[in-house]
């Protein structure tokens, strides 16, 4: 039996006992004649019982030190595994009754059997994260995004077995020095690029911030982290290329269907995901005639009213026999219109890589803030939530730049002049 006692600082009694001991129920043994271990925790006379998961051969159990006697390899294991398990519930006896500042025997045999009980490894907390992930894909949350999500687990479980030895890390024992070694394998020995770098980083974080809202970390390891973020190309597409793009001859129907999908969202912003959505319940007619698409965004659930324009309908009037139930498009795998995409590049003779995300930047500037669209206007038709995100989208081009500057000179000519007054040269 192992005894300890613990002050707590919340009760009348100064001292609270607490043992844990093991036996073997006899009473169920199994065909191969193994019998299953049992725990059994008591506090302050508080008595439970769980089954430690192990199965025992009967005639080689010690009842007196809770072990198996002899020094066979099967002894040797189950040893260990009875030594992992005492400790886990010391470490759950005690870390509960520093969060809590109260314990019972049942809130320990709940953290022993994962009932209730707070992730407390990184690849854990992971694994929670994405399992609850999975199960809104398609609901609220994006296929794409949880394979993100898998591809930084498997880095990350990459990065503890070569640089620490380990098949999971402690989450109370991440430092800074973590996430810059973890930085550091991904550049170098993965050959990542910087943005991909960030972007795994991010989740990264994001695990952390995961373990403070509930509870396990209290600071921040990683807010000392800054990620070498070099300045973006330019993502959205010259109007030359758009023009290219929209009237290219290409002989292949599904091919022709992507160019068409990726002009309809050029011109709407809509993102791959909410175009799968788009229904026909999402089209509003307003009192002038006029059209609106009025959806909310799957990744952020943010209300999106967007004017359709001449083309973006006249592509619906297009394909409105090729919709699937209510759906207005009947949308092909993000990965096949990115192949399509790159061949009606090579067909225009556009060399840069054009991805169906750039459709949304073609949208966010050079359909709207190059056109003098307010940011505040763009935000709300992208349904961002935040105006900063709005903001990547109008890094505007140097041509309209020039029209700007050009229109504010023809004005303040009018308004300002300086005088040809110059003065007596011997005046100081």
């Amino acid at each position: 039996m192992k005894m300890n006692t613990k002050k707590n600082n919340n009760s009348n009694t100064a001292y609270s006992t607490f043992a844990v001991l093991f036996y073997i129920n006899r009473q169920k043994i199994k065909k191969n004649g193994l019998c299953p271990l049992m725990g059994r925790i008591s506090i302050n006379a508080e008595i439970v019982q769980f089954s430690a998961g192990i199965d025992i051969n009967p005639s080689l159990w010690d009842a007196k030190v809770y072990c198996m006697k002899g020094k066979s390899r099967e002894a040797a294991e189950a040893n260990y595994q009875i030594k992992q398990l005492t400790e886990r519930i010391n470490r759950y006896y005690k870390q509960i009754l520093d969060e809590q500042g109260y314990i019972t025997a049942e809130l320990v045999k709940n953290a022993v059997s994962g009932i209730g009980r707070k992730k407390e490894n990184l690849l854990e907390l992971f694994r929670e994260h994405n399992e609850e992930y999975a199960k809104q894909v398609g609901v609220t949350r994006s296929g794409e995004t949880l394979r993100n999500y898998i591809s930084v687990y498997k880095q990350t479980e990459r990065f503890l077995h070569v640089h620490y030895g380990m098949k999971d890390m402690p989450l109370r024992q991440l430092e800074l020095s973590f996430i810059e070694k973890f930085d550091s394998f991904l550049r170098i020995e993965q050959g990542f690029t910087a943005h991909t770098v960030s972007g795994y980083t991010i989740i990264l974080r994001k695990m952390v911030r995961r373990a403070i809202s509930h509870g396990i970390l209290h600071k921040n390891p990683f807010a000392a982290y800054i990620p070498e973020q070099p300045p973006r190309k330019r993502r959205h597409m010259t109007q030359e290329e758009l023009d290219k793009f929209m009237n290219v001859s290409i002989a292949s129907r599904r091919v022709c269907h992507t160019r068409d999908m990726f002009i309809f969202a050029t011109f709407t912003g809509l993102a791959y995901i909410d175009m799968c959505n788009l229904s026909e319940e999402n089209i509003h007619k307003e009192r002038n005639g006029s059209l609106w698409i009025k959806i909310k965004r799957q990744k952020t659930g943010s209300q999106c009213n967007i004017p359709l324009l001449d083309i973006p309908r006249q592509i619906i009037e297009k394909y409105k026999s090729e919709g699937k139930g209510n759906k207005i498009f009947n949308m092909t795998t993000l990965s096949c219109m990115n192949v399509n995409l790159k061949k009606i590049a090579k067909s225009c003779g556009i060399e840069k890589c054009i991805t169906y995300h750039q459709s949304r930047h073609n949208f966010g500037t050079l359909i709207t803030l190059s056109q003098g669209v307010s940011l505040e206007t763009v935000s709300q038709m992208m349904g961002h939530k935040c105006i900063r995100t709005t903001q990547i989208y109008a890094k505007l081009t140097q041509q309209k730049v020039n029209e700007d500057m050009k229109k504010i000179s023809s004005r303040i000519g009018r308004k300002f002049k300086l005088s040809d007054y110059i003065g007596n040269k011997n005046e100081e």
